[in-house]
């Protein structure tokens, strides 16, 4: 039978070993470098280790990389001045310096990137003296993002040039777009090569503001147009993208000094003239530019292969998960508005608008099958990447091209509460048709008959307008007509508003109606529909098949003009406190 040895150490003697060594390790301590010191060596060690024999020193190139990812955690320094007028906050690639009196009244803040002289940043200043440490804190975290990059000091001072450069060309885009078209600030935003840029201060990155829909310049409480300059845009408003350079798997070659030359546009549009890319004015970098979203955006499927198609780059490094694009939509509009999306996926897609003497329910149909039998896809997108400044414009007018079509769709979405049997309720179905189009199908505001208004943003300009109806209904309006209300309010709610108050003012003719009326039976006896009215789905002069009847759905020509002008049944726009 084994026995247990005897303990070699009583308690006492294990304690005194245990203090002998704790004094021990306390003697080395005090000995060794002041932290900061060790930091430094540690970093000149690892901005070296290219240099190294990997073969040699794996075991040191392993010890290096932990260390490399400790440090990345690592909190800003910071440090008084003797006199204590001056206070540091200090990282390897940029300083932010604050200035003070001798009694302790703020002079000045100022901002200094590797390699840099110092600069003065008014926000900086004006956040410490309102006392907003906040929005202060958001710059200092903004300044540690920018340098959030791949490889060692050096190769970030690279991709910060890079990133210098492609500001100093949009700045230019911008001013060379004002000089050819004299644009103002809004007239900027929606249709600048590069929208409204505010170039980057402190921490806050340059930002391109490229849509605003009609109601963001208007204000809510008065109705009244705002007189908006470069000055006083606010950065929210709108559909705005930052502009930054990040790390990325693949290697890209960045521009590292400006590529436009001259100070002139070549044409009436302000586009400028790029030099080529040579090894001279470019580098391989393992980085790209981003266009960053001021908030994830829903994009469909092909605008999303549109963008990929005029950078070279794919938006997404891998394939990202796709839903129905209308859903998409409806969160994000339901976020924008504040509070907590629907849960409720059978009343998720019914809405309810109230206007002042109408009130709407809208059903969105975002499963409806419009490619291949399937619903419209899409996702959220929360960055676009790029390489050459001469991109920046393609990006930009797929961004308006989608906004447009989201904002017109996002106008049904509301969270208000109508009873469904509320007297006077109107019903409206919204479709998809394609990417960019859908319809509003409802009821004829005269006769008890289907009438369907087709809708196609053709850019973030242009939005087209075509009235389906019955061949022996009455007249509302043209074609026309709707697409200037469309294209002035961007709402669907108020554009079927607009249609029903026009056809409103025909009912009252009754003269007119009667004529219409008689004219209408004539023809359906005759079986021949209006001249340049052709069939729901058929190209304009296009004939049916011998032996067919004419369809029972026509467009309404554009040329004709029944009622009020729009002015007049627009007059009380600025009442539509929502889209």
């Amino acid at each position: 039978m084994l026995r247990c040895a005897p303990c070699l150490f009583t308690e006492a003697e294990k304690q005194s070993r245990v203090n002998a060594l704790l004094e021990r390790l306390h003697a080395k301590h005090n000995a060794s470098r002041p932290w900061q010191e060790t930091s430094k060596v540690v970093r000149q060690a690892m901005e070296k280790r290219g240099q190294m024999n990997a073969a040699g020193h794996q075991l040191l190139l392993t010890c290096l990389e932990t260390l490399q990812k400790a440090l990345k955690g690592e909190t800003l320094g910071s440090h008084l001045s003797p006199s204590g007028t001056e206070c540091y906050i200090t990282s390897d690639m940029f300083y932010v310096e604050v200035q003070l009196d001798t009694a302790g009244q703020l002079v000045d803040v100022k901002v200094a990137h590797h390699g840099e002289n110092p600069a003065s940043c008014l926000e900086l200043i004006q956040h410490l003296r309102d006392k907003n440490f906040e929005e202060f804190s958001k710059h200092l975290k903004g300044l540690v993002n920018l340098y959030k990059l791949p490889g060692d000091n050096k190769l970030k001072t690279k991709m910060y040039l890079a990133l210098q450069s492609l500001e100093l060309d949009l700045t230019k885009m911008m001013h060379m777009f004002r000089l050819a078209t004299n644009a103002n600030t809004v007239e900027t935003i929606l249709h600048g090569s590069v929208g409204l840029l505010t170039a980057r201060s402190g921490g806050h990155l340059v930002s391109l503001q490229c849509y605003v829909s009609p109601y963001d310049v208007f204000e809510e409480r008065t109705g009244s147009q705002l007189n908006f300059t470069d000055t006083n845009v606010p950065r929210s408003l709108g559909v705005s993208v930052s502009v930054t350079v990040e790390g990325t798997s693949s290697i890209y070659k960045l521009p590292i000094a400006p590529l436009i030359t001259g100070s002139h546009p070549v044409d009436n549009k302000g586009t400028p003239s790029f030099s080529s890319v040579t090894n001279s004015n470019c580098v391989d970098l393992p980085a790209s530019f981003f266009l960053k979203m001021n908030l994830p955006m829903p994009f469909s499927l092909s605008f999303i292969q549109r963008m990929g198609n005029a950078t070279g780059i794919p938006v997404f490094e891998t394939p990202p998960t796709l839903s129905p694009l209308y859903e998409l939509i409806v969160q994000n509009q339901l976020q924008e508005e504040g509070g907590n999306p629907l849960t409720t996926p059978t009343h998720a897609m019914r809405f309810y608008a109230s206007l002042p003497d109408q009130q709407h329910c809208y059903f969105l149909n975002g499963d409806a099958p419009v490619q291949d039998g399937h619903s419209l896809q899409g996702t959220l997108v929360s960055k676009i990447p790029f390489r050459h400044p001469a991109q920046v414009p393609a990006l930009l007018d797929v961004i308006r091209h989608q906004a447009a079509a989201n904002t017109l769709i996002g106008s049904c979405v509301k969270r208000t509460f109508i009873k469904d049997d509320t007297p006077g309720l109107l019903q409206f179905e919204v479709c998809p048709l394609t990417d960019s189009s859908f319809s509003v199908s409802f009821q004829h505001p005269v006769n008890e008959s289907l009438v369907c208004v087709v809708m196609e943003v053709i850019d973030s300009r242009q939005v087209s307008c075509k009235l389906y109806k019955g061949l022996s209904d009455a007249l509302i309006c043209t074609d026309d007509f709707i697409t200037k209300v469309v294209q002035r309010c961007m709402s669907i709610p108020v554009t079927m508003r607009a249609i029903r108050r026009k056809a409103e003012t025909i009912q009252a003719d009754t003269p007119a109606l009667s004529l219409i009326a008689e004219t209408v039976e004539i023809m359906v006896k005759k079986n021949l529909p209006p001249a340049g009215s052709p069939g729901y789905g058929m190209g304009t002069g296009q004939q049916p098949p011998p032996g067919s009847s004419l369809p029972r759905m026509v467009r309404l020509s554009s040329s004709d003009s029944i009622g009020a002008d729009i002015n007049e049944i627009l007059s009380d726009l600025p009442e539509q406190t929502g889209k």
